[in-house]
């Protein structure tokens, strides 16, 4: 949504990995499926639960504070307290705290995924499984829609909270036929030079069309759903790094520089410097319709490829103090209410993790009705295309190829 963030854990980071996988609490919480539900609840009254979560946006910080927060207040007296931090800083804090062997720490609920989760989970960080706990899930997900974090297992320690997915974005004013494959992208590039760019890697957008390029330069996802293979990355990569090195001399600036986030490639976009923008988040060029950033005839496409997609979710710390008000809040935002109102491009525009076979027929019009928005493909659009990621260690492995291959050559 940011885009929708992979967050990369730093060096510090492995080396306290390494570090808390030897260290355990002095003393351990009861654990969360000791406890009813309804239990859970009369706990969690007057309590105060810890977001962290990515501050980078600021409609979702808005939905949170104004949406969330009163609604969790209301219903079930909880206070939600928003902490803005980065993954790799809260990864690190969380890894300090279990060195340190605190029972209980200072995060009580997170948002997050991909590569953190699964550092997370193998140095015993994270409490679970809570799926099973949580009335919401149970009712209204579909366990099977949400049953690994690019690639690795969910097994119930995290919960889904929104699904992204990602497109292209395009001025219908100005660039009326975009181009529909990859390699007609390479051809439209060297016809239009200066006029496309991607975020540089390991920026989660930048990184993400990269791995787009790779699907579709070498046969598609399937062959790397099952791990990384480093034979398979040396035969198949050199042709992501051809295709890459080919139209870098036609991108803005001559492929001397890549923009260091998509919201300084939207700039560019916006001022028509370049004419195809990205968004891993569905409904992005929506939002900047409706802010006035972008002009009403910009449009989203995918190409014939697929489309990658990926869901958010949340976690709760094992050392957790609050962690019965933490499963209130990640149950909430599992409710339908919640979910609805995200989905509007006039809030958020995330897409629902809801299945929408469980939710009553009036539920599922509500969904329908929603209006995102001229700029945003339908949702069966982009399911039509989707693709899923493929395991963490695949992207690390692209990133750092491309910066020795294309950005270094």
């Amino acid at each position: 949504m940011k885009q929708f963030i992979r967050f990369f854990a730093t060096g510090a980071v492995c080396l306290l990995l390494l570090l808390a996988a030897g260290c355990g609490a002095e003393e351990k919480q009861q654990a969360t499926t000791d406890i009813s539900w309804d239990e859970h609840v009369a706990r969690a009254k007057d309590t105060t639960v810890r977001f962290y979560m990515y501050g980078g946006m600021n409609n979702v910080n808005d939905w949170i504070d104004n949406v969330i927060a009163p609604a969790v207040k209301e219903q079930y007296g909880v206070t939600v307290e928003r902490v803005p931090m980065s993954a790799p800083v809260f990864m690190n804090k969380m890894l300090a705290e279990k060195s340190a062997g605190k029972s209980t720490g200072s995060i009580d609920l997170l948002w997050i995924n991909g590569e953190n989760f699964k550092n997370a989970r193998k140095a015993d960080l994270i409490e679970g499984p809570v799926t099973p706990l949580l009335p919401n899930y149970l009712a209204y997900v579909n366990p099977d829609e949400a049953a690994t974090d690019f690639g690795y297992p969910v097994d119930g320690y995290e919960a889904p909270y929104g699904r992204a997915q990602f497109v292209f974005e395009y001025d219908s004013a100005r660039t009326p036929n975009p181009p529909k494959s990859f390699a007609e992208l390479q051809e439209w590039v060297k016809k239009n030079p200066g006029k496309f760019t991607y975020p540089s890697p390991p920026d989660f957008t930048g990184s993400a069309f990269i791995r787009q390029v790779f699907y579709a330069v070498t046969g598609g996802h399937e062959q790397y759903a099952n791990g990384f293979d480093q034979a398979l990355f040396d035969a198949n990569a050199p042709k992501l790094w051809a295709y890459l090195n080919d139209i870098a001399p036609y991108l803005w600036q001559e492929g001397r520089a890549y923009p260091k986030d998509p919201a300084f490639q939207a700039t560019l976009f916006s001022r028509g410097e370049i004419d195809v923008m990205m968004a891993y988040h569905p409904t992005h060029a929506q939002n900047r319709v409706i802010d006035g950033t972008y002009p009403e005839s910009v449009r989203t496409f995918v190409m014939e490829e697929g489309s990658i997609y990926n869901t958010h979710f949340t976690a709760i710390p094992k050392n957790a103090s609050n962690k019965s008000g933490a499963l209130i809040v990640m149950n909430y935002l599992l409710s339908p209410e919640a979910q609805l109102s995200k989905f509007s491009p006039n809030i958020w525009g995330d897409f629902p993790v809801l299945d929408m076979n469980k939710l009553s027929p009036e539920v599922v019009a509500q969904f329908a009705e929603v209006d995102l928005g001229q700029a945003t493909l339908k949702p069966a659009e982009l399911s039509a295309v989707a693709v899923p990621e493929i395991p963490s260690e695949w992207l690390e492995a692209l990133e750092q190829g491309w910066e020795e291959h294309v950005l270094k050559k």
